[in-house]
């Protein structure tokens, strides 16, 4: 059965505007994208398909082109529309943080480290560097490495904190195993950099770690 055959209060796109998204599934929200479905296929059954094969929306959101466009009633148009939409929600994300003091709306940086770094398939080493207020100046993304890990090195997370002025620091790191408990080499390399940092009057504020659906703080753990 098409889903214009439905009963309008079970139609997704229906269904979001009476009673917001929030209330819609994973497979409702992804339906809504993919807008069609296939012969013999509602959209939403499609969009189910989809996440089974893929386990999950994170997964599906995360894989690259060709990943993608394996995938039924998936192609190169789609794969382009859903990177606009992810990087129109990190822009908002971004905007939202400049706008803010990070120590005062934990929420909003989490939510920002989560939206960049969840995604990939290789760690990658990011910065948020803040001004003297806790307020966001800039965020980089400084180091890239494999699966197993990326060599990050101080002198130049001192370098480029200096270059902009920074007054604090943030850190953020992703696992791609999705588990987010810090390794015994994340809080090695936050005493390091911690050190270096003090020397030229720059606080390290927190070493986050990014997991699947999780975040770690070591400030929290007690280890900044």
């Amino acid at each position: 059965m098409a889903i214009t055959d439905w009963p309008a209060d079970e139609r997704p796109r229906e269904k979001l505007l009476q009673r917001g998204p929030g209330a819609l599934s994973d497979a409702e929200l992804l339906a809504i994208f993919l807008r069609t479905g296939v012969p013999g296929k509602s959209a939403v059954d499609l969009a189910r398909e989809l996440l089974d094969q893929h386990k999950g929306l994170a997964n599906l959101l995360a894989a690259d082109q060709a990943t993608f466009c394996r995938s039924n009633g998936l192609g190169s148009a789609k794969y382009a529309q859903l990177q606009a939409v992810l990087e129109m929600g990190r822009r908002y994300l971004r905007e939202q943080l400049h706008r803010s003091d990070v120590l005062t709306s934990p929420q909003q940086t989490r939510d920002y480290l989560r939206a960049r770094l969840a995604g990939y398939p290789y760690e990658v080493f990011a910065c948020l560097f803040l001004d003297n207020r806790h307020r966001v100046i800039e965020y980089e993304e400084l180091f890239r490495g494999t699966i197993d890990g990326a060599s990050v090195h101080p002198r130049e997370v001192v370098r480029r904190s200096l270059s902009h002025n920074a007054a604090a620091l943030i850190l953020a790191h992703n696992h791609p195993s999705g588990v987010a408990e810090p390794s015994q080499a994340d809080r090695a390399i936050t005493r390091r950099l911690k050190a270096a940092l003090e020397l030229v009057d720059i606080r390290l504020l927190d070493h986050l770690i990014v997991g699947s659906g999780e975040i770690s703080s070591l400030a929290e753990l007690g280890d900044i």
